[in-house]
């Protein structure tokens, strides 16, 4: 299991929305904007789904993830990479559905995906651009 540093969880939390990246089973990638990103602990993050179409497909077919993690308050930037469970029941999805509607009543919370962080790399400019942290 991957647990995020203190810098990176401090980077993470600076975020408003994240590009959230997905493939599909046959490999053509999607990317959205998604402002209910939540880190849940050191190696879990949950993703709200309230108007995914081709993501949710994608996580279906291919349960994988990549978060980019840049912004002026981060202090460089990184991408985490992660395996992701759907849930459309359970505390879990009932708690994501409580966090969602306390900040925009009228949003669906559909599905919730939990992400476990199973990789982190360095995206900022340089000779380490690429290269896995974590």
């Amino acid at each position: 299991m991957v647990t995020l540093t203190e810098d990176m969880k401090a980077a993470f939390n600076t975020i408003q929305v994240f590009p959230v990246a997905t493939a599909s089973k046959g490999g053509i990638p999607n990317v959205v904007p998604i402002g209910f990103v939540s880190l849940i602990d050191d190696s879990t993050i949950w993703i709200a789904d309230n108007f995914m179409q081709k993501t949710l497909l994608n996580i279906i077919e291919n349960p994988k993830v990549s978060i980019y993690i840049w912004g002026p308050k981060t202090n460089g930037s990184f991408q985490i990479k992660g395996d992701v469970e759907l849930k459309t029941s359970g505390p879990e999805f009932e708690k994501m559905q409580e966090i969602v509607h306390s900040k925009m009543a009228q949003a669906p919370a559909k599905s919730l995906f939990i992400m476990k962080i199973t990789d982190v790399y360095d995206c900022s400019p340089g000779p380490d651009a690429g290269n896995k942290l974590l």
